[in-house]
């Protein structure tokens, strides 16, 4: 049976959590999973270059480790089987099957039946390799799908009809949890919010975890990084106090829980090619400034997400970007954080509320934007306005 070979919690070189971090968020997901209540959905939400994917990973070793993981599915833009919906069910089945013989004798049957089951419809695949063998087995297991939003159909499905096909079939599994990770995308959020699902669906938003706790990983995450940029550049005469505890500080306060930020500040310092100690002293002087750390990676997440958000609209419709720019750039060069319907007056004319929000709606992975007209629109972090307003 075809399936992405790559696309486990094994294959790759993706990183987990680094240990004695993000043990609030690991705590509550371990807690869902042994929990015998009804949500046997759990999203965890998260905006773009929270750290989603290493959670996911982490959380996939250990229960892998605790013998508690069935399969599990890393999506990417990057890679054509693991960016294709149809590839996920074939693949989930696969791994079911490698990992309970009972699943695996229920499989080949169905495989005898009908070989090109793993070519139909995401309805049909998801009932006849996952649904009908775990009912006979009753495998008691937890599925993994991680960065769901990177996923669509080659039919130009959205990843959000894998969340309609499951918010069918979750009642007829019920010894089956399902972990799935995305950006709170619109279609993503539609699918999270089906009437089928939802009172299935436990969600935890990473940008809404307690700052505290957040930035006591981060900081723990730069000490650990930089102590290994000490011990493997013996060329560089860097000292045992190197950085200094104020730097370290000035980084978590740029860094505000983007944890991407972090792990691109390392990356920036500790480039082979450049004095740690000169690479650190750029960012570090220039607390308002994030210009390199932006260069080094994080501009191309913006990229990233800005073209998948607006993939579907055509690059000559000038009226519809001319908007866009006038709604997103008042969001982020006000000086304080404004609502919808206050942005709407201080832009006038056709600006409505509706129309800002609409404008709005793609970019719930870069802004947080509120529920209601009346709350403020705020900036996660500093660096998506600087990436807006810099003329490159």
């Amino acid at each position: 049976m075809r399936h992405a070979a790559d696309a486990g919690h094994r294959c790759g070189n993706r990183q987990g959590c680094l240990r004695g971090t993000r043990g609030d968020v690991l705590w509550q997901i371990n807690h869902w999973l042994t929990d015998n209540q009804d949500q046997r959905v759990f999203w965890l939400n998260g905006l773009a270059g929270t750290g989603k994917s290493t959670i996911a990973q982490t959380f996939a070793e250990t229960s892998f480790a605790d013998g508690k993981l069935g399969a599990s599915f890393f999506c990417s833009r990057d890679f054509e089987d693991r960016s294709n919906l149809q590839m996920i069910f074939p693949t989930l089945a696969f791994q079911l099957a490698y990992r309970y013989p009972p699943f695996r004798q229920e499989l080949l049957q169905v495989l005898r039946a009908n070989p090109d089951v793993g070519r139909e419809v995401l309805c049909s695949q998801m009932e006849k390799l996952i649904v009908g063998p775990s009912q006979t087995t009753k495998i008691q297991t937890l599925i993994i799908i991680d960065a769901l939003d990177e996923c669509q159909d080659k039919n130009e499905e959205p990843a959000s009809t894998l969340l309609s096909v499951l918010s069918r079939y979750v009642d007829k599994i019920p010894l089956v949890k399902f972990f799935i990770t995305g950006r709170p995308e619109p279609r993503i959020r539609s699918g999270f919010r089906l009437v089928a699902l939802r009172p299935h669906t436990d969600v935890l938003r990473l940008h809404e975890v307690e700052p505290s706790s957040v930035n006591s990983d981060v900081k723990l995450f730069l000490k650990t990084r930089f102590a290994n940029i000490v011990n493997n550049r013996s060329n560089c005469d860097l000292g045992e106090d190197w950085p200094a505890p104020h730097d370290i500080d000035i980084l978590c306060k740029k860094a505000a829980g983007f944890f991407i930020y972090a792990a691109t500040v390392v990356k920036f310092v500790g480039s082979q090619h450049h004095q740690p100690d000169e690479r650190l002293t750029l960012i570090t002087s220039l607390p308002q400034d994030t210009s390199h750390e932006g260069g080094s990676g994080i501009d191309l997440l913006y990229t990233q997400v800005l073209k998948q958000a607006f993939c579907d609209v055509n690059s000559q419709d000038h009226e519809f970007y001319s908007h866009l720019k006038s709604v997103v750039g008042a969001v982020v060069l006000v000086f304080n954080p404004l609502s919808i319907k206050t942005l709407s007056n201080l832009l006038r004319n056709c600006y409505t509320p509706p129309r800002m929000s609409n404008a709005l709606c793609p970019l719930h992975s870069l802004l947080l934007v509120p529920e209601s007209m009346e709350d403020p629109v705020q900036i996660f972090h500093k660096s998506f306005p600087d990436f807006l307003t810099d003329p490159q």
